[in-house]
């Protein structure tokens, strides 16, 4: 069945009026089983590396990106999906996608000016200013709290 007009301009309408955001974050660990957390230059807070999802881009190809950019961060293996999240407290209409990486190599970082520091920290243990989201995810996945739908 074709579609008129009216279908058409209800979808533009749907899809403008309803936008969607998504975001990747990627969790990755070293050999004494700190995890990795950055902290940005736009924004203040310890979180794991990641960010947007690209047009056209795949979320297992977002959350690879982020990482080799942000933190010099290549993984040997497809990263695998732990949970989704919504972050509609901070940004209606957002979601966030955690991702585990298992076995990874360390190459130089490829983003410049938007990484302020990069490093290694326990996950049972964060640092001071760890952000609210990143600390329910350290909470879920290395002490046990049930996962939450919220960031």
């Amino acid at each position: 069945m074709p579609r008129t007009l009216r279908d058409r301009a209800f979808q533009a309408w749907w899809r403008l009026s309803r936008p969607l955001t998504l975001g990747v974050r990627g969790v990755a660990t070293n050999a004494q089983g700190q995890v990795l957390l950055l902290r940005h230059t736009y924004t203040p807070g310890w979180h794991f590396p990641g960010g947007g999802v690209e047009r056209g881009e795949t979320t297992l190809l977002a959350v690879t990106r982020e990482l080799t950019e942000e933190a010099g961060v290549v993984p040997r293996t497809p990263p695998r999906l732990l949970s989704v999240h919504s972050n509609h407290a901070n940004h209606p209409g957002d979601h966030v996608l955690v991702y585990r990486v298992d076995a990874w190599d360390q190459i130089a970082a490829t983003q410049r000016g938007e990484i302020a520091e990069v490093a290694f920290f326990d996950p049972k243990s964060p640092p001071e200013g760890v952000t609210a989201g990143t600390a329910r995810r350290l909470a879920e996945l290395f002490g046990g709290a049930p996962v939450s739908e919220d960031w």
